[in-house]
């Protein structure tokens, strides 16, 4: 068990980089927005979504109403529904050990568990520790950005660019797992053609509309592999190439 335990803070570290610069980032901001520092970690537990923490603060103080706020958080946490048909919450034996999964289900903790190697077959000890690790980064980093965002100045700015930066990270480690262009391609399109057709609502249109792609490659395998198209590996076009 132990042994898994080590694996699992292992498999982690690579995301901590950015786990602990963006949790500084969201502390800082939400002292920066108004809120006392101790705020920070009852977001971070009872909401613990790292893109709708970041807007929950523009929300609150923006006085957005419930129903808004409601339609906002679905729209943009409805990937986890996807996550949820392929995370192996399964290995774990424990109904507490699943139910903390399910809640501790994030982009990172998705992220790390997808890009282990595919003749690996990580134990529920082992994923456990990943999102309980992540969730302590993201806790701590933000109670310590909070308590240092009162004694930085509020001229800083340009914080809340550290979630950007972190997704890009986790898309291009997603990437190498799963090299489908069809995927980054179709979903740019979608944003650009929202942009055109309805820019003050390029968010919610685009997310929707990629919803329901996902939604149409799953449920019809002749659509999903129509639109497939994956990279040739490396080494097949240097062997291709040698002979």
């Amino acid at each position: 068990m132990r042994e898994e335990i080590h694996k699992g803070i292992k498999d982690t570290w690579a995301a901590a980089l950015g786990l602990i610069p963006l949790g500084l980032a969201f502390g800082l901001l939400m002292v920066q927005s108004g809120f006392s520092w101790w705020w920070t970690p009852i977001f971070s537990i009872v909401i613990y979504a790292g893109s709708m923490e970041f807007l929950a603060i523009s929300m609150v103080t923006g006085g957005v109403s419930a129903l808004s706020s409601l339609l906002t958080g679905f729209m943009v946490n409805f990937r986890h529904i996807f996550y949820g048909l392929t995370f192996p919450r399964k290995r774990i034996n424990s109904p507490v050990g699943k139910a903390y999964s399910t809640y501790a289900l994030t982009d990172e903790t998705y992220a790390i568990v997808s890009a282990l190697p595919r003749e690996e077959r990580p134990t529920g000890t082992r994923i456990l520790s990943i999102q309980i690790f992540c969730q302590i980064l993201w806790v701590g980093g933000g109670i310590v950005g909070a308590l240092a965002g009162q004694v930085i100045p509020s001229s800083v700015e340009g914080m809340e660019f550290a979630l950007v930066a972190l997704f890009v990270v986790l898309a291009m480690d997603s990437f190498r797992n799963n090299q489908d262009l069809s995927l980054p391609l179709s979903a740019a399109a979608l944003g650009i053609l929202a942009a055109f057709i309805t820019p003050g609502q390029l968010l919610m249109v685009s997310l929707s509309a990629y919803f329901l792609l996902l939604i149409i490659r799953y449920l019809s395998p002749r659509v999903d592999n129509a639109l497939t198209w994956r990279l040739q590996p490396l080494a097949s076009t240097t062997v291709k190439e040698e002979n």
